[in-house]
Parts: structure tokens; sequence; C-alpha cells
């Protein structure tokens, strides 16, 4: 397999690059021994680069419609209720809510686990290093955040392609106190929100990044490990399981494993399109 200019700068927005090993019959994706604390005269850790097998349809018991008057909520209105929210003990330590950010009818859509400190801070998921990693992998598909427009926030929508945009949300839209891991109930009690949200943009994919996104969404306790590198749904819409960034920076080397995920699901969404151009 032979790599073009323009999909190794792509790799290297991931902090990766692509390894031309003596002797090996494909190049390898490698994580620059320099950004685990080697010298920078050591050789790469190489990571092979790993073919998507051929997506295998998995339907999981998804989630109940958002409950109540959740259900028909538009964009201001859901915005107001998560503000509003004192449904857990979450609401008693947080800065603020934690709503979410992107294109409100992306057709792609980002889910993530709770807020930490800086996006409690600030209010908007993903930020900080994780934040800017993401910021990274998605531009290196031709994807952005597109920061500055938050759904409901009274925000006129920009004239952005949606195809090229994401909708970002977390599972729980308060920051668990120290930044453990959200509690059970915290989750269904939130769980509506996610619901509604979804709902609204009516992505073409979804990614589910780190293990209570992956659990929120698939029912399923099964680790990322076994999970990824297959095509599953959620209420009909393709769903691609992969690494939350705080993950991968702590686990440099699965970013090649990451940048398989995002490949299979930049894969899906052209295929989708591909199907309904011929139906049409």
């Amino acid at each position: 397999m032979s790599w073009t200019e323009h999909q190794r700068a792509m790799l290297a927005e991931m902090g990766l690059r692509v390894w031309d090993a003596p002797g090996a019959q494909e190049p390898v994706v490698a994580v620059a021994a320099e950004a685990v604390g080697a010298g920078p005269a050591s050789r790469p850790i190489a990571v092979p680069v790993t073919v998507a097998p051929q997506p295998h349809i998995v339907s999981p018991p998804g989630m109940d419609r958002a409950p109540g008057a959740v259900a028909t909520m538009d964009w201001p209105a859901l915005r107001d209720a998560v503000a509003a929210c004192t449904a857990c003990s979450l609401h008693q330590s947080r800065r603020q809510t934690v709503f979410g950010v992107g294109h409100p009818q992306a057709h792609w859509m980002i889910v993530g686990e709770a807020p930490g400190e800086e996006e409690d801070r600030r209010g908007e998921p993903f930020v900080g290093r994780s934040g800017q990693l993401l910021d990274n992998m998605l531009r290196a598909i031709g994807l952005s955040r597109q920061a500055g427009t938050l759904a409901g926030s009274g925000e006129s929508s920009a004239p952005e392609d949606p195809a090229k945009q994401v909708f970002i949300a977390n599972t729980l839209k308060c920051r668990p106190p120290g930044n453990r891991n959200p509690a059970p109930d915290e989750l269904a009690r939130c769980e509506g929100f996610l619901i509604r949200q979804i709902e609204l943009v009516r992505p073409k994919i979804i990614l589910a990044m780190g293990r209570f996104a992956v659990q929120s969404l698939l029912r399923s306790t099964a680790p990322i490990g076994q999970l990824r590198g297959r095509v599953h749904h959620y209420q009909g819409v393709p769903l691609v399981v992969t690494y939350h960034p705080a993950y991968l920076l702590r686990n440099l080397p699965e970013k090649a494993r990451a940048w398989d995920d995002l490949c299979l699901a930049l894969d899906t969404v052209e295929a989708s399109a591909a199907h309904a151009a011929r139906g049409a």
C-alpha cells in the first residue's frame, strides 16, 4: 500500500507519521519516539496499519425515545432544560452545564463521556489537550467542530456544509467531582438529553469515544478493543467505536488504531452516500 503526500499530512495532524521500514511490504504508521520520552535519534515505535474488516452490522437494543417533555423540545428549549437540570447531585458542584457544540445538522456526531475540569469551566466539551487532539483528528479527515456555533444558543447557523461539520456532546452534561467516573444513576438521569440531541441532529454517523459513551449507546460492557473495527448501529444510525482522546494521550501507540477507526467511519459515510446516490 502506498501513501500519498496528502495522506501523510493527514496522519501528521494526529501526531503520526508513515515509516517506510526497510524490507517491509507495507509502510507502518509510527508514533515518534520523542513523543514518548525517548531521544530524538531513536527509532519510532512502529504500529502496523491494519485494514478494517468489512462492516459487520450489529443492532443492539437502543435507548428509548427521549422521555416526557424532552422528546418534543427544540434546540433552545433543550439547552434551557439542561442548564436548569437538578435531577442528580452533580448540579450542586458544577460551575455550568456542558451542553454540546457544533453544527445542529452535522452529518457526524461525536459522543464523549463526561466533562472534565476545563470543560466545566468553559462550558464546552473536549477542550484542553484532549480537545486539541480531537480537533487534529477531525482536521485529518476534513472535518471541523465549528466551535463558535452552539446549537440552541441563539446564534445564527453558519453556512458551512453540514457534511464537513460535527456535533459534539457528552453522555453527562455536568462534571463529576474530581473527574471521577460517571455513576449509573447519573448516566440514567442525563440520558434523555443525549437521546434528544441525537434525534435533533439526525447524524449520518456516530463516533462513540470512550467506555461510558459506548455503554450508553450500545448497552454493552465489552471492552472497546472488542467492539472497535466494525460498524454497529444506534437507532438505524451507523456507529463506530473508538478510544477517547484522553486515553490516546496516555497511550500514544493506540493513535494508529484510532486512525483506523476514523477511516472506517469515513468509508461508512462515503458508502452510504454512494448508495443513496445510486437509489436516487
